[in-house]
């Protein structure tokens, strides 16, 4: 019978052997351990914001023409009875104008998608939808100046380039593109025309805009102020008619008149009580 095998621990100071199902500490804690009284983070710790999330902020989505030209197709009724004209367009274009935007909003689920302009300019109306496609409307702007059109006569008499631009701008105005007012106002600068054509120009002006758009409706008054031998030769009785059917046109040219020639002028006046003191004619 054999005797049984004898092991000797040799380890210094008779401490066990490591066996190969112990983990030897060589300097640092295993990476698996926790040191005591220590917790792993919590989810709320890790869901805390750091400060730099919002380095790349989102950009907004491009809007291209063709995804203009995918929106549905608006009928726009323009005129009334036997005079009404439709015309087509795209919804997304019309929505850049807060005033149709509203008027589409308000269209029910399976309605027709048509809006009623029956107040509008024909004409105007369809330069308005020419500038949303093409970013102008004719006759087109070249540098300083308008394409020609043949259907303008020679001299404007009646106004006709005026007033064409003068109800694309008011239109404007109603339907909130501000961008578009600001080419017809562009382009009423740089139309030729007469004196009876500015005037008709002039009666349209304060018939349909507010008396608040100096924008507009100061160049008016200006013009007649510094054009006044033009009254008397050419549409004097135009100019007339005009005063008495807005007196506020009549005041806005008669101020500027008097403002001009106080310039000129620059008299000494001397004022008692609030009142102008009128030269006294000495007695002989």
């Amino acid at each position: 019978m054999a005797e049984s095998e004898v092991v000797i621990d040799v380890s210094e100071n008779n401490t066990p052997a490591p066996t190969q199902s112990q983990d030897v500490d060589m300097g640092g804690q295993d990476e698996s351990t926790q040191p005591e009284n220590s917790a792993a983070p919590s989810t709320e710790q890790q869901d805390e914001p750091t400060g730099l999330e919002n380095i790349e902020p989102e950009l907004p989505t491009r809007v291209t023409f063709l995804d203009y030209l995918k929106s549905p197709i608006v009928e726009l009724a323009v005129g009334q009875g036997e005079d009404i004209t439709v015309l087509h367009a795209h919804q997304r274009l019309l929505e850049q104008s807060p005033y149709l935007e509203e008027k589409i909003f308000a269209l029910g689920e399976g309605e027709t998608r048509r809006i009623d302009l029956a107040d509008e300019d024909l004409t105007a109306t369809a330069c308005f939808l020419e500038f949303l496609y093409k970013n102008d409307y004719f006759p087109t702007l070249n540098n300083s100046s308008l394409e020609t059109d043949p259907d303008i006569p020679v001299p404007d008499s009646e106004g006709m380039a005026l007033l064409r631009h003068a109800r694309v701008y008011t239109l404007a105005q109603r339907f909130g593109v501000p961008a578009l007012a600001t080419l017809a106002h562009k382009k009423i600068h740089l139309t030729n025309s007469t004196a009876r054509g500015e005037i008709e120009y002039a009666r349209y002006v304060y018939g349909h805009t507010a008396t608040t758009d100096e924008s507009i409706r100061k160049p008016v008054a200006a013009f007649w102020a510094t054009r006044s031998h033009v009254l008397r030769h050419e549409a004097e009785r135009e100019f007339r008619s005009m005063c008495l059917e807005f007196p506020q046109f009549g005041f806005d040219v008669l101020s500027l008149v008097l403002d001009a020639q106080e310039k000129r002028t620059q008299r000494t006046e001397t004022t008692i009580g609030g009142g102008r003191k009128r030269p006294r004619v000495s007695a002989v």
